[in-house]
């Protein structure tokens, strides 16, 4: 195994949500607090997210595809390919609950065995919608255009640091 497969699995395994207050930082990202209350919102107000989404980080390809609104959610599976082998999967999709969204997906490695643990999931509120951005915690979805976007994703370093990545993708 290569060392920017082992750099690449280390920064995904410690994905982790950050808790703080509900506040604009000089980042793409959004913290979201016990205090804060989700924006009203729909799936319709994300819809624009669909579609089969490529890209490159962490040494390979990265691909998302997002399935349009149907049945109160939006599906996606996510997948990057290094040295061509994938290295891991996420599952999930963004659902419309209580009249706003939420983001929750698992990842699981490249043979398919989960990452978390059964019952558990990653579940990140929405904060607001603005403009061309949807900020979830930690996660900020921005349209450049209808054939790009950029994702935004607070990812934790195996010293307990953190540092926000970008994650550019086109049609």
């Amino acid at each position: 195994m290569n060392q920017l497969f082992k750099i690449a699995i280390t920064s995904l395994v410690l994905l982790i949500s950050l808790n703080g207050t509900a506040q604009e930082s000089k980042s793409n990202t959004l913290k979201f607090t016990k205090d804060t209350i989700s924006p009203k919102a729909t799936l319709e107000d994300v819809s624009w997210i669909q579609g089969h989404w490529k890209g490159e980080a962490f040494g390979g390809i990265t691909e998302e595809i997002w399935s349009p609104p149907l049945g109160d959610s939006m599906m996606f599976q996510f997948k990057l390919v290094v040295e061509n082998k994938v290295v891991f999967y996420e599952f999930g999709g963004i659902r419309e609950e209580k009249g706003t969204l939420r983001l929750q997906f698992k990842h699981f490695h490249g043979d398919f065995k989960r990452w978390e643990e059964k019952d558990e999931i990653q579940d990140y509120k929405l904060v607001k919608i603005e403009g061309n951005r949807v900020y979830f915690e930690d996660f900020t979805f921005e349209k450049i255009s209808d054939f790009e976007i950029n994702l935004y994703v607070v990812i934790g370093n195996k010293d307990g640091t953190s540092q926000e990545m970008k994650f550019n993708y086109k049609k």
